[in-house]
């Protein structure tokens, strides 16, 4: 067994709107004379510690814990996660 660092990146689905995204786009980075950005999209990291057997097992639990605790919508959220280290 192995610890591991996971992170689980959910943000809103691609074409959804973002309107905390939008937001800080328009009111912090355009007025701040940051227009070479086009877009801004919000979402969370949850970092999560585990110990597993090895990283596709450390991946699994993740999923397994992001769906049976419903830490996403998957109707309005797309999901990601990344195994970080050994």
């Amino acid at each position: 067994m192995a610890d591991f660092k996971c992170e689980i990146i959910i943000e809103g689905k691609k074409n959804a709107r973002d309107p905390e995204g939008e937001t800080i786009m328009r009111d912090l980075m355009i007025k701040h004379g940051y227009d070479m950005v086009h877009s801004v999209r919000s979402g969370k990291i949850l970092r999560v510690n585990l110990t597993a057997k090895d990283a596709k097992e450390a991946e699994a639990i993740c999923w397994k814990m992001v769906n049976e605790l419903r830490i996403y919508n998957p109707v309005a959220h797309s999901c990601t996660i990344k195994v970080l280290t050994e």
